[in-house]
C-alpha cells in the first residue's frame, strides 16, 4: 500500500495557493493571460510556512570551522507569515509548484509585501 507523503516547506518560504486572478475588465471584457502575467504583485493564501531561517547555535561557533559540529537544537528566526494569511507578494520571487493536481508557489519570506490576518489574530494597543 503507496503512502502518502507530507509536502514541508524548508527554510523561510512559504507555500501560497494563488488568487484566481481578474480575468476581465471593468466592462466585461476577457484580458488574455499574457496581459495579467505582467503585473508585478500577486496575492494568494498561504498555505503553509516554513520553519524560519536557522541560526547557529554559539557553542557550534569555533574558531576553527572544519571542527565544529551539527548539533541536533537548532533555532529558527520566527517567521511573520501564519498559516491561513493573505500575502500579497513579488511575483518573480515566486516559483510555481504542482502537487496532487493543485497549483501553488512557493516564496521567499522576503518577497512578501503585505500580509492581511483575520482581525481576530491582532491584538490593539
Amino acid at each position: 500500500m503507496k503512502e502518502k507523503c507530507k509536502l514541508l516547506v524548508i527554510g523561510d518560504r512559504v507555500l501560497i495557493a494563488p488568487d484566481s486572478g481578474e480575468d476581465r475588465t471593468a466592462v466585461g471584457l476577457y484580458l488574455p493571460k499574457t496581459v495579467t502575467e505582467k503585473d508585478e504583485v500577486q496575492s494568494g493564501r498561504i498555505v503553509a510556512t516554513g520553519p524560519g531561517q536557522p541560526l547557529p547555535s554559539p557553542k557550534d561557533v569555533d574558531d576553527e570551522p572544519w571542527k565544529a559540529g551539527i548539533s541536533g537544537n537548532v533555532q529558527h528566526v520566527p517567521m511573520q507569515a501564519k498559516t491561513g494569511d493573505h500575502a500579497i507578494f513579488l511575483r518573480k520571487a515566486a516559483i510555481e509548484i504542482k502537487y496532487e493536481k493543485k497549483t501553488y508557489l512557493v516564496v521567499p519570506q522576503a518577497a512578501i509585501l503585505v500580509l492581511l490576518r483575520d482581525s481576530t489574530d491582532i491584538i490593539d494597543i
